[in-house]
């Protein structure tokens, strides 16, 4: 039986749909917003044996024929995800994530496919909202109805799902995701946007989130799914006394020792000791310990936090590690920066090309250029591990869009600086925070690099830690408060305002009055953070690398576009040669001429000016 629920939202009507198509799954939606239709399925299997992880898969896909086009290529059909797919495959995992039962390990998989794509729209939000609506009336656990919208700020006012034309005009970017109760996701790229504009936006974006989940609880009613229990993880009181008992002083020794891999080592020595107090004979009882000591171990860190008001380095709350810079260490590149904050260490370079070097584009909304790239790679060797170098996984995929959405705001305008700009950040090390490590380094590198930044910006991650009304909100976490805190808020921005905000939460969300708390906190480290890098650079040098290629763009009049190149091209190949420069020359008379020898581009300058001279009496 087919059930429909619809509400107004924005400039569309929001329709959600269940019971006509992919029957067979436990849960599927059919969404229609304007001309674009998403549909969202989510299926489970049986529980992992032995895994004390949730095995959530998140994949969301778009196919050329919902917006009129085949497959370019030569097999003419869909391949491997592409980078827009994979984000956002990851913004539908990182809200429903958290909101799962605890103990839940069943093999889980939410499917978004886009049918059809309205041009001028991003049809990303829907799966979010889709994810959300077929989880919700399935037999599978998960008990929030959960939705998305993007949120723009044109001309002063709020807009909801704004147009991808409307966008370019727009001082923000906000994707809000959470329940009717509260946020749990946020994903943001900005203009400069204050703090106090953000916590606006993200009450407005949850006023909207309200309407859409009040729609998927009421087509939730008519399905009235049956839920599967979820066993709790089994618990033997005795084992976890015995573990209590004998682990307590040593964990919290270890998590105060100074160091991570020192404290990682000593933590793992006790928790050998501990596993050893019970037989091999007995492997049932050392799984239940391994999981007591576990529990211990986080338990331990968040009463230190809220009761004893210390971290585990003993920094206060606000304080943010040591930071070291240094610009220029590799003579060859066109610009390099080694930022350090404390274990966290990022070496970041900048290579400058011409037009010719941008990164050709094709999805459903037609084809593109992008002059602007940052690539970040995380080796295991970051974190004192071993492992094969593959290609960028979907976490260096992401951490690399927040950092290219943080620094993108604050390039400077084409016709300024007509240069492809590739940033790349190899973290070296990693203890928390490399993505925002990353911008740091990458304006640094900018600026060793001669490319005029409109203002300096920078990063930091704030975390949380929350029991019922008690909280306190760090700043600079490490790696150990972001695995058992329960917030990884990461904002960037200037002395001026937020270019970029992420936010992922474990618990059931987060109210205003934490956010606000947490961005003003954040501003303060941010401010801190842009002190000690402009002890190394205060602006970008004045001039670019000997080893980056020139560009020199003039503008002739339209009607001597011809006496410059000449017939079948031959004049315009003649300054090539000579010169050993590369031309390009638009319809609008607009010449750009590239070398990395500034002589040969002077000379081929006055050479195109020269055959474009209009003739003057007297001259």
């Amino acid at each position: 039986m087919t059930e429909t629920v619809s509400l107004p939202l924005g400039e569309r009507e929001l329709i959600i749909e269940t019971g006509k198509i992919a029957k067979q799954a436990e849960g599927a939606v059919w969404l229609r917003y304007g001309d674009s239709v998403v549909l969202v399925t989510a299926c489970s299997s049986s529980p992992r044996e032995g895994t004390n992880f949730l095995p959530l898969t998140c994949d969301y896909r778009e196919y050329t024929y919902a917006a009129g086009k085949i497959p370019g290529g030569f097999f003419k059909r869909e391949g491997r995800p592409t980078e827009k797919e994979i984000l956002s495959s990851r913004l539908m995992d990182r809200p429903i994530r958290p909101l799962f039962p605890e103990g839940y390990r069943n093999d889980t998989q939410v499917m978004a496919m886009v049918l059809s794509a309205e041009p001028d729209m991003n049809q990303d939000v829907l799966g979010i909202c889709g994810a959300g609506a077929a989880l919700y009336i399935s037999p599978i656990p998960f008990q929030h109805a959960l939705a998305a919208v993007r949120v723009g700020l044109i001309d002063g006012n709020f807009v909801v799902n704004p147009r991808l034309s409307e966008l370019q005009r727009s001082s923000l970017n906000l994707i809000v995701a959470g329940t009717d109760e509260a946020i749990v996701m946020v994903e943001a790229g900005a203009r400069g946007v204050s703090e106090e504009k953000m916590v606006e936006a993200l009450e407005f974006g949850h006023n909207a989130i309200k309407q859409i989940t009040a729609a998927i609880k009421e087509l939730g009613a008519r399905i009235k799914a049956t839920k599967r229990t979820v066993e709790p993880p089994a618990f033997d009181a005795d084992v976890d006394k015995k573990v209590v008992q004998s682990a307590r002083d040593k964990i919290k020794e270890a998590l105060n020792t100074t160091g991570k891999l020192a404290s990682e080592q000593r933590m793992d020595e006790v928790k050998e000791e501990i596993l050893a107090l019970f037989p091999e004979e007995e492997p049932e009882k050392q799984v239940l310990a391994s999981r007591s000591f576990e529990r211990l171990k986080e338990s331990i860190f968040r009463e230190q936090v809220l009761k004893e008001k210390r971290r585990p380095d003993g920094r206060a709350f606000d304080q943010i590690r040591a930071i070291t810079t240094e610009v220029g260490l590799l003579p060859r590149t066109h610009g390099s920066a080694l930022f350090t904050r404390g274990e966290t260490q990022a070496l970041v370079t900048v290579t400058l090309g011409t037009s010719e070097d941008e990164q050709r584009m094709e999805d459903l909304a037609g084809e593109s250029t992008k002059r602007f790239m940052l690539h970040y790679n995380f080796p295991p060797f970051s974190v004192g591990e071993t492992g094969p170098l593959r290609g960028p996984g979907r976490r260096e995929i992401g951490h690399g869009a927040l950092a290219e959405r943080a620094i993108t705001s604050v390039l400077p305008a084409e016709d300024l600086f007509p240069y492809t700009i590739r940033v790349v950040s190899d973290i070296l090390e990693s203890n928390g925070s490399s993505s925002m490590a990353t911008v740091c380094g990458g304006i640094l590198a900018l600026e060793d690099a001669g490319v005029p930044i409109t203002t300096p910006i920078a990063g930091i991650a704030m975390g949380l830690i929350k029991e019922g009304d008690e909280f306190c909100v760090l700043s600079d976490i490490a790696g150990f408060e972001d695995h058992y805190g329960d917030m990884d808020f990461k904002v960037a921005g200037s002395a001026e305002g937020i270019t970029a905000l992420q936010m992922d939460i474990k618990i059931t969300g987060v109210d205003p009055a934490i956010l606000r708390q947490a961005l003003q906190q954040a501003r303060d480290g941010r401010l801190f953070i842009l002190g000690k890098m402009n002890e190394t650079m205060t602006e970008p040098r004045p001039a670019i690398s000997v080893y980056a290629p020139r560009i020199l763009t003039l503008r002739i009049p339209t009607e001597k576009i011809g006496a410059v190149i000449g017939p079948g091209g031959k004049i315009i190949r003649g300054i090539i040669e000579q010169t050993g420069v590369k031309i390009d020359s638009e319809d609008d008379g607009t010449v750009k001429i590239f070398s990395v020898d500034s002589e040969a581009a002077e000379r081929a300058t006055r050479m195109v000016s020269e055959l474009a001279a209009v003739a003057e009496v007297g001259k």
